[in-house]
């Protein structure tokens, strides 16, 4: 199992929780910004070890029509 910082898994599952309420599923995510299919799914799987960076999250806010501040806390972890 992978285990990444407080910070790091707080915005994997904001973009989770974002991406679910849009409706959209994790491979067509992948393809709106540009990656692989299964890129979400690696990210949001316990198993693997890939994560986003500050571009990643940039494109995803694009794709899901709001901020990037909208997948970080109000307070640091």
């Amino acid at each position: 199992m992978k285990e990444f910082k407080p910070i790091e898994q707080f915005v994997i599952d904001r973009i989770r929780e974002k991406r679910k309420e849009k409706k959209i599923a994790q491979a067509k995510l992948s393809q709106m910004i540009g990656l692989s299919e299964g890129f979400i799914g690696n990210v949001e799987s316990p198993k693997q070890t890939e994560k986003y960076n500050l571009i990643h999250i940039n494109e995803i806010a694009k794709a899901l029509g709001c901020s990037p501040k909208d997948f970080f806390p109000d307070k640091p972890l």
